[in-house]
């Protein structure tokens, strides 16, 4: 019998979603689940669920729930992680600061002001976590699921806690392409790399024919274009599709977001599409709306087909044996040449009962590694960040933001900076008693007496031709 471990068990439809996933898999019948949320208020819900659905298909599976990790993680044999620190109020800050100083954000919560301050959230949690984990059950495989997955990822690698973060990015993007080229997912070919939420489609192909030129060529058809501006014109300009939506990817260029003449051309549709705080909105009318109501509660008890979810079948294969391959987020140490070796990649991992074994992708294209890297900047100052609690590499990581710079002054940037960080501060420990450095504006009187100190050559040069021409 597997323990498994939920840390984040009050997140109820993908709780239910992951351990139903378990539960049908052959295999994987007889799991323990321990639920661990820091209050009872949601976690029952989950609880009563799934003994209706263990009773009722005869399982010889256990659920139980605490509010004490390290009870929950005691002998586990897989901890899976799904929590979000600050809730919607933390949320809310992410989104509302930012756009009062200009930074539209979609979904705000991977790159970008949002980003990074979930980052510092969650990111000291995880920490902890991996230092209990190391005394209760140091053999057990993290399962990461809590964004911003590249940011929370790399601070996990600092440790000796096995793990691997799983997204269904990919999952949900081959749908997408399925649909674009007229051909069954399940008969595409593929290879995918990059970074969670920036991974990129290399090859595609179907019956060994190469399915990029009919990609293409869609992408030229406004009927096609429409649905998918952003990632259609990353397409068109870089060349590859990449995995994430509108709504993500915009957040992630310079190009897409920065003013509202760029908003309407590319960001314009509803919801996930574009809309401003999309995200943020649909999690607090959820929130809102299901606040006192267990919504599990009329739920069907008959076990469904496995969802795309990558969890169970990684559990099935290092339990089983049974191989499976996946797109998984891993300290990169190699698997894509030219990006960081220390940074989090996203690429092809084979799971067998020996465990992860990641496949060496080789060089992205140059562009395609080059975009990358302006989003791992900003996740290796925002790790350090959290890490080492210095507050000055918060307005690092944000001053390298590419919707960010493209919108604010360096002033402006350090003023939303330390209004975020007051803001959360009940959530940010790393950062108790440390404040931004003051840097107010220098104004220059128009009669000021220059100081005297060498001057560039080049600039000597040319003051000198213009003295001359005068």
């Amino acid at each position: 019998m597997a323990q498994v471990a939920i840390i984040g068990a009050g997140s109820i439809v993908f709780c239910k979603t992951l351990m139903l996933d378990i539960l049908v898999t052959d295999g994987l019948e007889d799991t323990e689940f321990v639920l661990m949320a820091p209050s009872t208020r949601r976690t029952p819900q989950v609880e009563r669920y799934i003994a209706r659905v263990i009773q009722a298909n005869g399982l010889p599976a256990r659920v139980w729930l605490t509010t004490d990790r390290r009870e929950a993680i005691q002998n586990a044999d897989y901890v899976i992680t799904t929590f979000q620190v600050g809730g919607i109020q933390g949320f809310e800050y992410d989104y509302r600061i930012p756009l009062q100083y200009g930074v539209d954000q979609c979904i705000g919560d991977t790159l970008g002001p949002g980003g990074i301050f979930r980052a510092q959230r969650s990111i000291p949690v995880i920490l902890e976590l991996a230092r209990e984990m190391e005394a209760a059950c140091p053999q057990a495989m993290l399962l990461n699921y809590v964004n911003p997955m590249a940011m929370v990822c790399w601070a996990l690698g600092t440790t000796p806690i096995p793990f691997v973060g799983l997204c269904h990015g990919v999952q949900t993007t081959l749908d997408l392409i399925s649909g674009y080229v007229g051909r069954p997912k399940d008969e595409i070919d593929f290879l995918c790399a990059g970074i969670n939420h920036m991974g990129w489609f290399l090859k595609l192909s179907h019956q060994g024919q190469d399915l990029y030129p009919l990609l293409r060529e869609r992408f030229e058809r406004p009927e096609y274009y429409v649905n998918e501006k952003v990632r259609g014109e990353v397409l068109r300009q870089f060349g590859y599709f990449m995995t994430e939506s509108t709504g993500h990817l915009a957040e992630y260029l310079p190009y897409f977001r920065r003013n509202q003449q760029a908003l309407d051309a590319y960001c314009d549709e509803p919801g996930f599409g574009g809309e401003s705080g999309a995200y943020y909105q649909w999690c607090a009318s959820v929130g809102e709306r299901y606040t006192d109501q267990d919504i599990l509660a009329g739920e069907s008890t008959s076990l469904p087909a496995r969802s795309i979810e990558y969890g169970s079948y990684v559990i099935e294969a290092l339990e089983t044996g049974r191989p499976f391959k996946l797109n998984g987020n891993l300290i990169n140490r190699g698997m894509i040449a030219n990006l960081p070796a220390d940074c989090c990649a996203e690429g092809p991992v084979y799971v067998d009962r020996n465990g992860l074994h990641p496949t060496l992708v080789g060089h992205l294209p140059p562009q395609c590694a080059a975009l990358n890297l302006t989003n791992i900047n900003v996740q290796r100052l925002a790790v350090e960040a959290a890490i080492s609690g210095d507050p000055e590499h918060l307005v690092h990581a944000c001053a390298l933001d590419p919707l960010t710079a493209a919108v604010l002054s360096l002033q402006e940037i350090r003023a939303m900076v330390g209004e975020m960080l007051e803001a959360q501060r009940e959530w940010l420990p790393q950062f108790a008693g440390k404040q931004l450095k003051p840097t107010p504006f220098i104004s220059i009187p128009r009669d000021v007496r220059r100081a005297e100190v060498p001057v560039d050559p080049a600039l000597a040069i040319m003051a000198r031709f213009q003295e001359l021409s005068s």
